[in-house]
């Protein structure tokens, strides 16, 4: 951030500010505690310190940004319906604080639980930790990152078909210190892979997975600010998944590992695709931490 942007302020002057910016934001219909997250981004503060209010009594808090810049913002919030991770070019993931923008999707949450799933397909068999693992459409880098720190014998490979998200992506791995472990392709899904067929042990993707003509009716910090490349999954959502299913045989090793997140209603026609293929077995569908379908695991025949 612009150091010439930073300011030093009053616990008092910034209780006042978050103490407004809460009242504006339950006026706008944005959830409140949205403040406190943009707040831990901008200043030296935890969670405790904000829900006690115990910065209150301190005489100096530096900003990294000032009070003037985080109105401008948390008005672009409310009146723009800007994803708050957008504005301060961070999000949350797992043990990570990845760099976002609008070029990808925000890591969400409820896809943490992806790499959780990989660690325990693996336990049967071991070998697999040492293999290739692919990451399709990698955004953020998000999965390859939590990947890589789960399977550190492991050789990673992320594709994305946008240019500023693959570059992003690097950027994380970077500043993770996980670079040197991961191989970055420009292109579409399997592509630029060709040199990798019969040799992955385990394919995980989060890819677009929302019908058509749904994008338009979800919040409008998703359907205005995120890409839709990445959201997109075709008529009936499913476009992609498709894809995923017939070429990933070509890739995966016997015993190899096919996990993707999907949307709530989906894992049904999911499997019977997979039983279709003919080229999978022990197919499982799995719940986030919500209780919804969230994701499918198979693993090649």
């Amino acid at each position: 951030m612009d150091a010439s942007a930073a300011q030093i302020v009053t616990g008092l002057e910034l209780w006042q500010w978050r103490f407004e910016a809460k009242q504006k934001a339950i006026a706008g219909n944005v959830p409140p505690n949205e403040v406190d997250w943009l707040l831990q981004e901008v200043a030296p503060l935890d969670r405790l310190s904000l829900r006690l209010e115990t910065f209150k009594t301190r005489t100096e808090i530096p900003l990294t940004r000032s009070l003037a810049d985080l109105t401008e913002l948390w008005q672009r919030r409310i009146e723009a319906n800007v994803p708050v991770q957008y504005l301060v070019g961070v999000a949350p993931w797992r043990n990570f604080v990845l760099t976002v923008s609008p070029a990808v999707l925000i890591p969400r949450p409820e896809t943490e639980q992806i790499i959780d799933l990989a660690i325990n397909a693996v336990q049967a068999s071991p070998t697999l930790k040492t293999g290739h693992w692919s990451d399709l459409g990698t955004g953020s880098g998000a999965i390859i990152l939590g990947l890589a720190e789960s399977f550190p014998q492991a050789t990673l490979h992320a594709v994305d078909y946008s240019l500023d998200a693959l570059t992003l992506a690097q950027t994380n791995a970077q500043k993770l210190g996980l670079s040197d472990r991961i191989q970055f392709y420009h292109g579409s899904w399997f592509e630029p892979l060709s040199h990798l067929k019969g040799n992955l042990s385990g394919m995980v993707s989060n890819p677009p997975y929302i019908p058509s003509d749904m994008i338009s009716d979800l919040q409008p910090e998703v359907s205005l600010h995120e890409p839709h490349l990445a959201l997109d999954g075709g008529q009936d959502g499913l476009a992609c998944i498709r894809h995923l299913i017939t070429t990933a045989p070509d890739y995966l090793i016997s015993g190899g590992i096919w996990l993707i997140e999907l949307m709530a209603g989906q894992a049904e026609a999911v499997t019977q695709l997979l039983q279709a293929q003919g080229s999978y077995c022990s197919i499982q569908i799995h719940k986030d931490l919500a209780g919804i379908d969230r994701f499918v695991l198979a693993y090649r025949v």
